[in-house]
């Protein structure tokens, strides 16, 4: 299926350039981000040092209980590919008393997607007391087709006031990635993107054996051409097939959604 060709030199070049201007017109010097040891908060803090310089880029990293050892490693290998500061910050201890107290005053216990969305929250507002505390500005780290299909939990991982690759596609993220170590190879420096995140399942993980692509119900790869037709092209669903109709329908139904994501760089190249 189609997509369109971008040149992710220039790609890289836009979003870098968009991103400094935006965050400098604040009045801010320094950006925060949420380090989850995936592809996109990973390729958000490579894009932030070469937009802002590395000693302007702080990671955190809010582990829940259903974190990974990997996830944990594969964002410590990365923020000290980037020389970059990094807190620590767990949500276990606040998340068990949130369920509880859930449990105690509601009568039942936090589960399903509430269980999962709260955690989503907890790192927004640890997130946010830390830009409030520091002065710190909050770089969004979802992209275009977690907003298409409205998977992102608002008031949560919609947390943010730029998402410097909020116009980009999961696939060219990805893409984005590679270009971002292959850049570094050739002028000699340590490859920013570990590469345990290139082929590890994209995973929020919010509940035990989580993946993206089985919570979407489509691999990003199929994914990401739908919505390159229908969104991009005008194409219509019927037009294609059933599952791009059910695509279609989600990211109608998520419109609303869209509306409260963050500002996002152009994609230009």
């Amino acid at each position: 299926m189609p997509m369109r060709s971008l040149s992710m030199p220039l790609v890289l070049e836009g979003i870098c350039a968009q991103t400094a201007a935006f965050v400098h017109e604040t009045g801010c010097t320094d950006v925060l981000i949420g380090l989850s040891g995936g592809v996109d908060s990973s390729v958000v803090a490579a894009i932030a040092c070469q937009a802002l310089g590395h000693d302007h880029v702080h990671g955190i990293l809010m582990p829940s209980p259903y974190t990974s050892a990997d996830s944990v490693r594969d964002a410590t290998e990365l923020a000290q590919n980037l020389g970059i500061s990094v807190l620590t910050f767990p949500i276990t201890d606040t998340f068990a008393t949130l369920s509880r107290d859930h449990e105690t005053y509601l009568g039942k216990p936090l589960s399903g997607l509430a269980a999962e969305n709260t955690q989503a929250r907890l790192r927004m507002c640890i997130l946010m007391a830390l830009s409030n505390e520091r002065g710190w500005l909050v770089l969004n780290t979802g992209n275009r087709s977690e907003a298409a299909m409205g998977y992102s939990t608002l008031y949560g991982d919609t947390v943010g006031a730029f998402a410097p690759i909020g116009g980009l596609y999961k696939t060219e993220v990805y893409a984005l990635a590679a270009h971002l170590n292959e850049q570094a190879q050739q002028a000699g420096e340590t490859p920013p993107i570990p590469p345990n995140v290139l082929v590890k399942p994209p995973s929020a993980e919010l509940a035990f054996g989580q993946t993206d692509e089985a919570s979407l119900g489509i691999a990003y790869e199929i994914l990401d051409p739908l919505l390159f037709q229908m969104v991009d092209e005008g194409c219509a669903p019927e037009d294609i097939s059933p599952e791009a109709q059910r695509v279609w329908d989600r990211y109608v139904h998520n419109d609303f959604k869209r509306k409260m994501e963050p500002p996002f760089a152009k994609v230009e190249g």
